[in-house]
């Protein structure tokens, strides 16, 4: 059963890739999937990252001693003031690894 389930959403998966890829076809996106599917992509994001950073041992994990929170928050306005990735994404790894050790 598993593995029928991963074959068959494998095909799902090719099939919408391929229609939407394929420029012979005449399937075109409307405006208005276009703009719902822009959301898509930081959803699958948040979807992601909320429980790394949450959720610890199985419970929800919101203390002030949580290096994730660190690292998220200082990233979030690192991403914010700054539009250098490799910055970003250095400062929340930094201040990471310093909350870990501190806290």
């Amino acid at each position: 059963m598993t593995l029928l389930t991963i074959l068959l959403l494998g095909c799902v998966t090719f099939g919408t890739r391929y229609f939407f890829l394929e420029g012979k076809l005449p399937v075109r996106l409307g405006p208005n999937v276009r703009l719902f599917l822009s959301f898509s992509g930081p959803a699958v994001l948040m979807a992601i990252c909320m429980p790394i950073l949450f959720v610890h041992n199985l419970q929800l994990d919101t203390s002030p001693s949580n290096p994730y929170l660190w690292g998220a928050a200082a990233t979030t306005v690192a991403a914010y003031k700054n539009a250098n990735i490799y910055w970003t994404v250095g400062l929340g790894i930094i201040i990471f690894v310093l909350s870990g050790y501190i806290l």
